[in-house]
């Protein structure tokens, strides 16, 4: 079982690389305002377990969030599946910025942060999948 942190944009593509193809529910997405935490709950692919294919129920949160933007998310109902592709740091100074977290279909969340504070936590044990997800070169 996995359990992450992510201080800067280095230790952000690690965890990127381990939620690549994470499906999850839009209702599994949530923003605390009042705590600035943005939390989500996917079935990820573990990577990490390549070699018996299998998925994770996984916890991410940031922390220090100040704002969510969405694109793309026209007709979009809480039970909606989304592919979670890649997670980026864009800087906008020394330790602010903007995370982005890009889904399939074009969807992307935009997360203001202070500075990136992330954690990846899985919450369970893995279960097997019958398929590798597949990339186009």
């Amino acid at each position: 079982m996995l359990h992450l942190t992510a201080q800067d944009a280095e230790d952000l593509n690690v965890i990127s690389a381990q939620m690549q193809d994470a499906v999850l529910r839009f209702a599994d997405i949530s923003f605390d305002t009042k705590r600035r935490r943005f939390t989500l709950v996917a079935n990820r692919f573990a990577w990490d377990q390549v070699d018996s294919k299998q998925r994770r129920r996984t916890g991410l949160h940031f922390d220090f969030v100040s704002s969510v933007q969405k694109q793309g998310f026209f007709n979009v109902g809480p039970d909606t599946i989304l592919s979670l592709l890649a997670i980026r740091f864009e800087p906008k100074d020394e330790l602010s910025g903007h995370i982005t977290l890009a889904f399939s279909a074009g969807h992307q969340l935009r997360l203001a942060v202070e500075c990136v504070d992330a954690t990846l936590a899985d919450m369970g044990p893995a279960w097997a999948t019958a398929t590798t997800p597949q990339h186009e070169a």
